[in-house]
């Protein structure tokens, strides 16, 4: 397990750079927290350091957004909360973007760890007391 320590937010970037760069070449990364934890700040550093040209919000009342990069590969950026069975995951055809080669940052991934691919990268967002962050990764 890795950990990245984020002790405020003019941290952000760097991890972010330091996720994507300890884990090159892993598309699908799954984030656990609680509410307000970061995982939506962090999912927006990450796409910053990819070059995303759109403005990159939770996708909460969407499931999916599409964002690009100024390469023109997209990025997928998930938000499961409003999910209440897996089937509404397999309705709208998981498959094709976990296993399209692009990047894939989930958002309250609990109900679909069954099916997340094998190789996805686990990433525990904690708050402690002082409102460090520490990311835990497998």
């Amino acid at each position: 397990m890795q950990r990245i320590v984020i002790n405020n937010i003019a941290d952000i970037d760097f991890a972010a750079a330091k996720l994507l760069k300890g884990f090159e070449g892993q598309m699908v990364f799954a984030f656990f927290g609680e509410m307000g934890a970061g995982k939506t700040t962090f999912i927006q550093a990450l796409c910053r350091k990819l070059d995303v040209i759109e403005v990159v919000n939770s996708p909460t009342f969407t499931i999916v957004n599409e964002y690009h990069t100024e390469n023109s590969n997209s990025i997928y950026h998930f938000d499961f909360f409003r999910i209440k069975k897996i089937e509404e995951v397999y309705d709208f055809g998981f498959e094709d973007y976990f296993y399209s080669g692009n990047y894939c940052f989930i958002e309250w991934p609990e109900l679909i760890t069954d099916i997340l691919p094998d190789n996805a990268v686990l990433v525990k967002i904690n708050v402690d007391k002082g409102g460090t962050r520490i990311l835990e990764i497998e």
